[in-house]
């Protein structure tokens, strides 16, 4: 559930807190007070695209903070998922916009935009003004009714998915593989030359980083020789006098006094190891410089053997490892060739099986969608009455097509109405208007709210192209998804108005130079005067007041829980 909305320096928002109740939450305001920039704000903050200029003018930059209470078992999951620690059941989403990026904080940790929406999926279901337009489309008809089947199908879909994608591998290479004889000849000639190229060159994984560090060696072999030399002359490691014999002297002296204090003898024990030490180094870097001197000729085959190296890696992948793993393929692309009829009778018989177990989950699919169809058409008929459809007759069509295969089936999903008594179904693009497309959206919100676990629905004027009756049957039905869940509805309507468990008013004040869009909850006497303005008195009389009152009260009697 959503329990508070804060935001600042956005767009005409100076700033604004927003604490919302459970059930029905009713936003109402002039036209162009700034309503859709509450529901806006709310989308910045799950990851919508957002720009520098929704930041309010004169300021750097806007901030918007959501804080939830997560309760349901799939919003708990997810946050496993995505590695959210929660504060106990709270989940507080932050977004900064300023001009050059936007930062997006879930708890203190940093996320993307995308990880935003991922997680916004799981915690809020968002229906815009215009989203009942996408519903004419058959891809948003076949995602509704997949959505309606839930985990029954989705099992099955994702095995479907595997074996689509292998079904496609092996049809691409039965496609691939039509060539004729003289083309074989062509391959099996370049692949056999390929691979004894890489036969011949014989390479071996690390042998270019251990012949490269070699050849470094060699070539720089006269300066590593005359700097070790000046090392060990430092040290004293030749005839002239440095490090190693100083040491041996002051060893020497201190030994000649070292028995008059015993405090001595700690600095004689330390002198004599870095005697010992320097020793060894000494004799460490002769082996070392002794080490450097090598023959011209191994100088040359290295040089030969890196530019060997070099040209296969040049030729065929990068890397000693890729050069190997093309020699691999190679030989196995050979093998395919020179056993040409048998590879494509196996390739033939495993795109056959591939085919056949695909469409058997087709099969299984599309008896899930056709059985979950005649469920979601006796559930819509209901929920379309209860608003004001009260002779529609609404229809699932699941079409099968065995030519038309995808990673979801074979499926193809209409949705048909018919609003008239008498009238024959219909697609619903071809029948519905845009008042219609509203309540036939929020019957199938109402619907899917059933079998879904997202707490908070947000409507943006669902209220578009509808009055009257109609509008009333609305409300109740917004009211009953107040019941079993949050809902925040934008709205034009007295009658959606009234049945608000908590009513906001969104209005625009002038702040001496600057305009800003404020939000305020109403008390029940503010409520009433709130609906009394929607239902068109410019005056709030005593006529506008009682009407206002009385379907307050109306609204009150009629809700469903």
């Amino acid at each position: 559930m959503l329990n508070s909305l804060h935001v600042k320096n956005l767009a005409l928002i100076e700033e604004a807190e927003v604490n919302f109740g459970k059930g029905l939450n009713i936003l109402t305001g002039e036209t162009g007070a700034g309503k859709s920039i509450i529901i806006g704000s709310i989308n910045l903050a799950l990851g919508a695209k957002a720009d520098k200029d929704m930041i309010r003018q004169g300021k750097e930059s806007a901030l918007i903070e959501l804080v939830f209470t997560v309760e349901g078992e799939a919003q708990k999951r997810k946050c496993r998922e995505m590695e959210i620690e929660l504060d106990g059941d709270t989940l507080v989403i932050v977004r900064k916009i300023t001009a050059g990026k936007s930062l997006c904080r879930v708890n203190g940790e940093t996320m993307t935009a995308r990880q935003l929406k991922e997680l916004a999926e799981v915690l809020i279901d968002v229906y815009g003004q215009h989203e009942h337009q996408s519903l004419t489309g058959k891809k948003r008809q076949f995602e509704i009714l997949d959505d309606f089947c839930g985990e029954k199908l989705s099992g099955i879909k994702e095995k479907l998915s595997g074996e689509y994608k292998r079904y496609r591998e092996l049809k691409k290479e039965w496609e691939d593989s039509d060539t004729d004889s003289r083309d074989r000849e062509k391959e099996v000639s370049l692949l056999t030359f390929e691979i004894k190229e890489i036969d011949d060159a014989r390479p071996e994984i690390g042998e270019d980083e251990r012949l490269e560090a070699d050849y470094r060696k060699m070539a720089n072999a006269r300066k590593l020789m005359e700097g070790v030399a000046l090392v060990r002359q430092m040290l004293g490691g030749t005839d002239s006098e440095g490090i190693l014999d100083m040491a041996g002297r002051a060893m020497r002296e201190l030994k000649t006094i070292d028995s008059y204090d015993e405090a001595l003898g700690d600095f004689t024990e330390r002198l004599a190891e870095i005697e010992g030490l320097t020793g060894d180094i000494c004799r460490d870097l002769a082996d070392y410089e002794a080490s450097l001197e090598f023959e011209p000729q191994v100088f040359h085959e290295t040089q030969q053997r890196l530019d060997l190296l070099s040209h296969l890696k040049n030729k065929y992948g990068g890397t000693i490892e890729a050069v190997l793993q093309y020699k691999k393929e190679q030989e196995e692309r050979l093998d395919k060739l020179a056993n040409y009829d048998a590879y494509l009778e196996k390739l033939r018989a495993d795109l056959e099986k591939a085919k056949k177990v695909l469409l058997t989950s087709c099969e299984k699919a599309s008896k899930m969608r056709k059985k979950q169809a005649s469920l979601l058409e006796e559930q819509m008929r209901t929920a379309l009455h209860d608003l004001n459809f009260l002779e529609a007759d609404f229809r699932v069509q699941v079409a099968s097509e065995e030519e038309h295969i995808s990673a979801t089936g074979y499926d193809e999903v209409t949705f048909l109405i018919s609003v008239n008594p008498g009238e024959p179904v219909k697609p619903l693009a071809n029948v519905a208007s845009g008042g219609e497309l509203s309540r036939i959206m929020l019957g199938l919100k109402t619907v899917m709210a059933k079998k879904g676990e997202i707490d908070t629905l947000i409507f943006d004027e669902i209220d578009a192209g509808i009055s009257g009756r109609t509008a009333w049957q609305v409300s109740k039905k917004l009211a009953f998804l107040g019941s079993e869940h949050q809902i925040i509805c934008i709205t034009h309507l007295p009658q959606i108005a009234a049945m608000a468990d908590s009513h906001f008013k969104i209005e625009k004040n002038q702040a001496g130079n600057y305009t800003r869009t404020d939000i305020s909850i109403l008390e029940e006497k503010e409520s009433i005067e709130e609906l009394a303005r929607l239902l068109g008195s410019d005056l709030l009389t005593e006529g506008s007041l009682s009407n206002a009152k009385e379907m307050k009260e109306l609204a009150a009697n009629t809700k469903l829980y």
